[in-house]
């Protein structure tokens, strides 16, 4: 391809909107361009990074016995109501009505289509077991669309389905996509951790993540250090051991804290460490209960294992009247002391004593406060985030290191819950009807093509993995009107055509310092440049972009180096 040919339009200025490096770059690289909150174009270049992700999804998607096939965006709330889905999505799911007024969404995700398909399609165990994917757009109204393709309403989407006569079959069927995600990840040439995590709104009794490693990562994770365990810090696993109620010391003593309202303000006020508080948080439920819920001061609750503790749809923060009307002061002031509502714990605070607590009242706190004695407990439970530092629950010895990620592949193991919901049986080899097991596994693509270039980059630009880039090798003409340079890049570039390396062939009438910044802009892995100096001896400068390694190759053998270069990164053992 010829950049003067090409639709490659590069910014100088970052877009104001453009929050995170990956919405930056690819803003500024001619990738993408903003057409609505959270729907995005894809250029030339960045459709072909996607394409490139797509292909490698499809090769190990094929290797793992699953087959392709497409299912429209569009999907009649009949299959969404048969599920129960249709009302406990919310508001991300976009409904609208047809001209005839029958009610429709867009799909954010396609269980319901696909076991329609099946429960009409395959009637006996004898067609099992089956994995049917699909790489297609999908849609989510996200309340907040930001970080260009990080977090977009419109995005694309590898989601795949796996159906099984029983367990054991659905478990093998999950090792394999869990064997394929890590093949998929590592041919990107991604630094990532595959995840223990919670199944959120599709449901089912076991999830992995799959996270590129980031800074500008959302989501918390912990891995330990001594072995292979992983998980989202909302379903990391603590240990608490046998914790015995140290014995009280103190009195439970009235405290005036003017002014002082946070952890934080009280630990230094009281001059005790923020571990030697307890916070007491006023949350509701989806069954409208009122609960307090105690954490140590150094501790953030984690919604989602509370959630599950509890078994309802959600837990959120009680409002501010709900807090008062509980314990009879605003926000912030909350204690278990004298509290007449559930009071759930986490399990940490069985190992405290003559502990720090808010009074129920504006400006003041309880000091010397202890368990049974004060106050009682309901249940506790591991309801806190995980941290760095933190004993790993699976082996003996090893502690939690803590990450940042981005989630770019999420699959589940769904068991029979839309199977049964919407009557997708099989006849076994008795001839009984059985639900369907199934799995669901997703990728986004896009989102993986913006975690690549969150993970790899510099002030200069993007630095694309090779599996990733649009083109593998830039030839830079670095003056077009030398016929003796045009003729040297146009043949060059003709080789690698010819030896099937994908390459863009940059022609433009432009200086060389803008081609240069250009070239580090958007990042091809492999860049040569052909200048009148250099082939004055003959040679041609070879750069990687990844480390800034230059070398002089002679003009004749630069293709055979490139070739091998790009045959060396391309290299992947499967199982890996």
């Amino acid at each position: 391809m010829r950049y003067s040919q090409y639709l490659l339009p590069t910014l100088k200025e970052t877009p104001a909107d453009a929050e995170v490096v990956s919405h930056q770059l690819m803003m500024r690289a001619g990738m993408i361009r903003k057409v609505a909150a959270g729907i995005y174009s894809y250029l030339p270049y960045g459709l072909r990074a996607l394409r490139k992700m797509e292909q490698i999804i499809r090769e190990e998607m094929d290797r793992a016995g699953a087959i392709e096939c497409l299912m429209p965006m569009a999907n009649p709330a009949e299959l969404w109501q048969e599920s129960g889905r249709w009302e406990k999505y919310g508001k991300e799911l976009l409904r609208f009505k047809d001209r005839k007024s029958a009610d429709f969404c867009m799909g954010p995700t396609h269980e319901e289509v696909i076991t329609d398909i099946i429960r009409n399609t395959v009637n006996s165990y004898k067609q099992l077991p089956l994995n049917l994917y699909q790489i297609q757009t999908k849609f989510r109204d996200e309340i907040r669309p930001r970080f260009g393709l990080m977090r977009g309403r419109e995005f694309v989407m590898k989601d795949a389905y796996s159906f099984d006569l029983e367990d054991a079959g659905a478990d093998d069927s999950y090792r394999k996509m869990y064997q394929a995600y890590r093949n998929i990840f590592n041919r990107c040439g991604l630094k990532f951790r595959s995840v223990e995590a919670d199944s959120g709104a599709i449901g089912g009794n076991f999830s992995h993540e799959f996270m590129v490693l980031a800074e500008s990562g959302e989501d918390g994770i912990v891995s330990c250090d001594s072995c292979e365990y992983a998980a989202n810090v909302e379903k990391a696993e603590l240990i608490y051991g046998d914790l015995a109620t140290p014995v009280a010391t103190q009195d439970l003593t009235k405290v005036d804290t003017p002014a002082q309202k946070t952890i934080e303000d009280v630990a230094k006020f009281l001059k005790v460490e923020a571990s030697q508080l307890v916070k007491t948080l006023i949350v509701q439920t989806s069954d409208d209960e009122v609960l307090a819920v105690l954490l140590r001061g150094d501790r953030e609750l984690n919604m989602i294992k509370l959630t599950n503790l509890l078994d309802v749809d959600w837990v959120l923060l009680a409002e501010d009247d709900v807090v008062k009307e509980a314990t009879g002061a605003p926000t912030g002031f909350a204690g278990p002391v004298g509290l007449k509502i559930k009071v759930i714990a986490d399990a940490e605070i069985k190992g405290m004593a003559d502990f720090v607590v808010g009074g129920n009242a504006v400006d003041v706190h309880y000091s010397g406060v202890n368990l049974e004695r004060d106050f009682t407990v309901s249940q506790f439970a591991d309801i806190r985030q995980a941290v760095a530092g933190d004993p790993c629950p699976r082996c003996d010895g090893g502690k939690f290191e803590s990450w940042r990620g981005i989630e770019v592949g999420h699959i589940f193991k769904l068991g029979t819950k839309y199977s049964e919901a919407m009557n997708a049986t099989v006849l076994d080899a008795e001839g009984k009807s059985r639900p369907l097991v199934m799995g669901c596994y997703g990728i986004g693509a896009g989102r993986t093509v913006a975690a690549a270039i969150e993970q790899n980059h510099d002030e200069y630009g993007m630095i694309l993995p090779m599996p990733l880039a649009p083109f593998q090798v830039l030839v830079t003409m670095l003056n077009p009107k030398d016929d003796q340079v045009r003729d040297a890049a146009e043949k060059l570039y003709q080789q690698l055509l010819d030896l099937g390396i994908e390459a863009l062939l940059d022609d433009r009438d432009e200086r060389p310092g803008i081609k240069f910044k250009d070239a580090d802009l958007i990042g091809i892995p492999l860049r040569v440049t052909v200048g009148a100096r250099n082939l004055k001896e003959g040679n041609v400068e070879l750069k990687a972009r990844a480390d800034g390694e230059t070398v002089m190759v002679g003009l004749d053998d630069v293709a055979a180096q490139l070739q091998q270069r790009v045959a060396d990164a391309l290299a992947f053992e499967p199982g890996n």
